[in-house]
């Protein structure tokens, strides 16, 4: 395993170049993925996908700098908060519904974004989950964001730095993005943002799909496109579980 990122970087280095002083000037950013799609099984437990490339200038402390973004297919999500009614029931009481909400928002670098360039810039770009463009209605509390916040890290869905951009010999650079099991479906962006002097000189978009295939596909279709089929399914197959499991019981 540990010589496939080389192996990628390798590659990195045959696409800028391998030395020609024009074609560095010319680009000075070259990024890439290891893989275009990413296929979701029944029995799929997450997985990275690495994101690699070069630059025409050093990398590191004094030097450029990268960072690397990627984002999944937007959802609706609403955010409710309970309310205690006669100190003994919950109830639904406030919510806010947020429009459009990544399901997947993975950020690092060589050194954290805030580290990297002006606030306002980063802010301008969406560079790090408080600086997440998240609009919302209803309930305009800023612990319903803070609440939206800590539910996606939780699932793994946002990660912010977790691990570092890795350079090798000065301009080539890696990361590994974690895909978790619950991963949605869809086409994700990685934009690849080259840093030079506390500005960004250059950006690399990317793009990939992670698709449903085999047994998984099939269900997900049944669930979106046949609901009360779907539905029967799922109540016949628990009805034979439970059953399965009472004459097992019996029987010990």
């Amino acid at each position: 395993m540990k010589a496939l990122p080389r192996c990628l970087l390798l590659v990195a280095w045959l696409l800028l170049g391998a030395g020609g002083p024009a074609r560095a000037q010319d680009q000075p950013l070259v990024a890439a993925l290891s893989q275009a799609q990413v296929e979701v099984t029944t029995g799929f437990s997450g997985a990275g996908l690495m994101v690699f490339g070069s630059t025409d200038q050093p990398i590191g402390p004094g030097g450029d700098e990268i960072i690397v973004l990627a984002r999944g297919p937007t959802r609706p999500i609403v955010i409710r908060r309970k309310v205690a009614v006669a100190g003994v029931l919950w109830v639904n009481g406030p919510a806010a519904r947020f429009a459009a909400v990544p399901g997947y928002y993975v950020i690092t670098g060589t050194r954290p974004a805030w580290q990297l360039l002006p606030e306002p810039e980063r802010q301008k770009n969406g560079l790090g989950l408080d600086a997440l463009p998240l609009e919302s209605t209803g309930a305009r509390a800023p612990a319903f964001r803070r609440a939206l916040l800590e539910q996606e890290t939780a699932s793994g869905l946002w990660v912010e730095d977790q691990t570092p951009v890795v350079i090798e010999g000065n301009r080539l650079f890696h990361v590994r993005l974690p895909l978790p099991a619950t991963v949605p479906t869809g086409v994700y962006k990685v934009e690849v943002l080259l840093v030079r002097s506390r500005r960004i000189v250059a950006r690399q978009p990317l793009t990939f799909r992670v698709d449903r295939v085999g047994t998984a596909d099939r269900i997900a279709s049944v669930a979106r496109d046949q609901p009360l089929v779907y539905g029967v399914i799922c109540v016949l197959g628990a009805c034979l579980a439970g059953w399965l499991g009472s004459v097992l019981f019996r029987r010990s």
